[in-house]
C-alpha cells in the first residue's frame, strides 16, 4: 500500500483523547484505523438503507404473491378435504 503524507488540524481535546489510545509514534496508524472503521460504518449504513428501501418497494408485490399463493393453497386444501 502506498502512503502519502498529509497535514491535518485537530481540536486539542480530540488529540488528547487519541493520545490515550495511541502512542505518539502510532498516531498515523490509529487515524488510519479510525478512518477505515468509519468508512466501513458508513458503507454498512448505506447498504442497510438500500436494503430497507428495496424491501419497502417490493412489499406490495410480495403481499400480492402471498395472497395469490394463499388462495391457490386454500383451493387445493379444500379439494383434498372433500
Amino acid at each position: 500500500m502506498a502512503y502519502q503524507r498529509i497535514n491535518i488540524t485537530l481540536p486539542t481535546e480530540t488529540l488528547q483523547a487519541m493520545d490515550k489510545f495511541a502512542r505518539k509514534g502510532d498516531r498515523s496508524r490509529f487515524i488510519h484505523a479510525a478512518i477505515e472503521a468509519y468508512i466501513t460504518q458508513i458503507q454498512t449504513e448505506k447498504l442497510r438503507q438500500q436494503l430497507k428501501e428495496g424491501a419497502i418497494r417490493r412489499s406490495q408485490r410480495d403481499r400480492q404473491l402471498t395472497d395469490d399463493w394463499f388462495s391457490l393453497e386454500e383451493e387445493a386444501w379444500q379439494q383434498n378435504v372433500n
